[in-house]
């Protein structure tokens, strides 16, 4: 059979027509439009999204794992360094006994050359003071009981260059504290970074100065030594890891009522 034609959809009753309200020309909207070539985007936080240098990545990824993992107490030591009052005592002190840089040398003995040549005795000046860098150099201080304070660095990478320093100044009765770090030490012998420092000796007008703060030392680090051997660090786990096992000591410690209670 023939379909029959579809009949004609009825006509749609007309609405209501909304009462159009006054707009207030003060407060007028202007809807933006975040398309292509339109508006542009708000700022968003993208930090999550980047993918940093190696050097920064390797550095937190350190500082983690340094939470996670037991960290033996000769390497957990270094997380103690002086409080910032003594830091600032210690390189107060450093920065007088400074040693002289590349281009003051070349002319101190540019002049000595100098008067030399001219037929005059060359002028004696008496040896200068000055801190000693360098773990072998200071490592032969401490050894040969010259070193009257040794200052070693917190953030040294590999650790393993500096954590028999402890060991050796306290079984040499050499006195000596941890700072930070690495790149404030270097400055203070003109390089980029230095493990440690070794003053021998100072100037007599920074005797008292020189006292107290070996004192100081020796009372935090020093005496210290049979507490710090026994301090393990690390073993603090993350955020989720923690409520895991809070969860799981609730859930024992409900068991254990309900075994009370049978």
């Amino acid at each position: 059979m023939p379909k029959l034609p579809k009949a004609a959809p009825a006509p749609v009753a007309a609405g209501k027509k909304k009462k159009e309200e006054p707009e207030n020309s003060l407060f007028e909207r202007r809807p933006k439009n975040f398309g292509i070539g339109n508006n542009v985007q708000p700022t968003k936080d993208m930090s999550r999204f980047v993918k940093w240098p190696k050097n920064v990545r390797l550095q937190r990824q350190r500082r983690i794992l340094y939470q996670r993992l037991k960290i033996p107490p000769a390497v957990h030591q270094f997380t103690r360094s002086v409080d910032k009052n003594t830091a600032t005592e210690v390189f107060k002190l450093l920065n007088k006994y400074r040693p002289e840089t590349k281009e003051q040398k070349d002319e101190r003995l540019k002049a000595a050359a100098e008067a030399k040549t001219g037929g005059a005795a060359a002028p004696q000046t008496k040896k200068p003071v000055f801190v000693k860098c360098g773990i072998n150099h200071v490592a032969t201080l401490i050894e040969q009981k010259k070193a009257s304070l040794v200052v070693i660095a917190h953030d040294v990478d590999p650790i393993e260059i500096v954590v028999w320093l402890p060991a050796l100044c306290r079984k040499m009765d050499v006195p000596y504290c941890i700072v930070k770090g690495k790149a404030r030490l270097g400055a203070v012998v003109h390089k980029k970074t230095a493990t440690a420092l070794a003053f021998t000796g100072v100037r007599k007008e920074d005797e008292g100065a020189m006292s107290k703060l070996v004192d100081n030392v020796r009372s935090n680090f020093n005496d210290r030594g049979e507490e710090l051997n026994r301090k393990w660090g690390g073993g603090i786990m993350g955020a989720k890891s923690q409520e895991k096992t809070r969860q799981k000591e609730k859930a024992v410690a409900r068991e254990a009522a309900k075994r009370m209670q049978a």
